[in-house]
């Protein structure tokens, strides 16, 4: 299954513009330096993604495992920092974004809910002792495990080397994310199509980048784990270098966006 996400058609960003997933004052800027003539809004950004895996073994088998996230979120979420927060809870510093002055690394809690029936869901939680200034995330996420028959899945597919069992396991999911920023003036200046479809266009190559990069190490570490064949990634995860506006900054950990990782190794 391709990915589907929200993109939309951007204009070229004029020279001066600063569009980013999350986009928050630096330490040198001065809310009070604002004119308070006009009340400010938030601006409100949204992607949704849909994407699904292959896991070589059995729902039951697939469960046991993610049932066990304390065990290996952390190692597959790395490069990403990640802190523990609470019993099924983690703090992400997904990357640092920003440009001209005007950056931030933004921090976001997830909580992962135990499963019900099959069914997982990630929701956005508080992080103790942090204030988020400038921007909020809403990150709501949904997965459900599918056991199918393995010749069905694999059906005019070269099979991997190795024994595979007689049914395997399809996760999928969808991601809804939204996020709010309180720009400063100066961007209220340009028009608001632009600053729309600008960055809703980032935040779905954000998004896009990580959870690639997340869902092949989810399914090396599974694997490696059963002794059973890793699947072959799509051709969507060849190593493709794109031209980025350079009015954007988007800086992912261990450069998520461009190295040559196992996502890019040849069928």
């Amino acid at each position: 299954m391709q990915p589907h996400a929200t993109d939309h058609p951007a204009d070229k960003l004029p020279q001066g513009l600063l569009h980013t997933t999350s986009v928050v004052p630096s330490s040198s800027y001065s809310p009070t330096e604002e004119p308070t003539r006009s009340v400010i809004e938030p601006t409100r950004f949204y992607n949704r993604f849909v994407d699904c895996m292959e896991m070589y073994a059995d729902r039951q088998t697939v469960a046991a495992y993610f049932d066990l996230h304390q065990e290996w979120f952390r190692r597959c979420a790395h490069p990403m920092k990640v802190e523990a927060i609470g019993d099924n809870s983690y703090a992400l510093v997904i990357g640092r974004f920003g440009s001209f002055g005007y950056e931030i690394e933004p921090k976001i809690g997830l909580d992962l809910l135990p499963q019900q029936e099959g069914v997982y869901r990630i929701e956005t939680v508080p992080v103790p002792n942090y204030v988020a200034l400038g921007y909020d995330v809403d990150f709501q996420a949904s997965m459900e495990l599918v056991e199918l028959p393995t010749h069905e899945v694999l059906q005019g597919q070269a099979r991997p080397q190795g024994k595979l069992p007689e049914r395997i396991t399809r996760v999928q999911w969808q991601l809804d994310l939204t996020v709010m920023i309180l720009f400063p003036r100066f961007i209220h200046a340009l028009p608001k199509s632009l600053i729309q479809t600008t960055g809703d266009q980032v935040l779905g190559q954000v998004v896009r980048q990580v959870s690639n990069r997340l869902t092949r190490k989810v399914q090396e570490d599974f694997h490696k784990s059963q002794g059973v064949p890793l699947p072959k990634p799509p051709k969507r995860w060849f190593f493709r270098k794109t031209e980025q506006d350079p009015n954007v900054v988007i800086e992912l950990p261990g450069d998520l966006d461009s190295e040559q990782s196992p996502m890019s190794s040849d069928q």
